[in-house]
């Protein structure tokens, strides 16, 4: 069995004349993220890999859970390749996560996030909100053959506010 987290990225400013891709966290954003990821500690196996889009806002996102959590920022691998919005490369780029991994974090964009939940998991989401968390097992012992699993816990923002 094979653990996957996939965490959207917190809530981003428009406000900015930037690159989508270069797009930081609002203020909101930064408090919801500290809040869904000082939550969610009983979650978080012993031993993970962290992988993270290379968007700031995504980046920005693991640093504030990799902080509350006590992993060493060091540890997330930052991948331009999660800088998607389509859940079959979000499913490509998991897929080709090392068979030595069982327990793999990935901080990414929507409409992936939601679609890719939709799709593994077995509990139907109209939509993985900005600091949004999914935690799921998937019926499988290797990544590349990942099939439809459970869905083990969801929090968003607004349910613990």
């Amino acid at each position: 069995m094979k653990q996957l987290i996939l965490v959207r990225h917190a809530k981003s400013s428009w406000d900015a004349p930037l690159h989508d891709f270069d797009r930081p966290l609002t203020g909101r954003g930064i408090q919801d993220a500290h809040l869904v990821s000082s939550h969610i500690a009983d979650q978080i196996p012993k031993t993970f890999l962290v992988w993270s889009s290379s968007a700031k806002r995504a980046a920005e996102t693991a640093m504030i859970f990799a902080q509350n959590l006590s992993f060493p920022i060091e540890s997330i691998v930052f991948k331009d390749d999660l800088y998607t919005f389509d859940e079959r490369k979000l499913e490509q780029v998991i897929k080709s996560c090392s068979e030595d991994c069982d327990h793999l974090i990935v901080f990414g964009h929507n409409e992936a996030i939601t679609n890719f939940v939709n799709k593994f998991g077995n509990v139907m989401i109209d939509n993985v909100s900005t600091s949004g968390f999914v935690n799921l097992f998937l019926d499988s012992s290797s990544w590349i053959n990942i099939q439809r699993g459970t869905t083990q816990k969801v929090i968003f923002p607004r349910d613990l506010k």
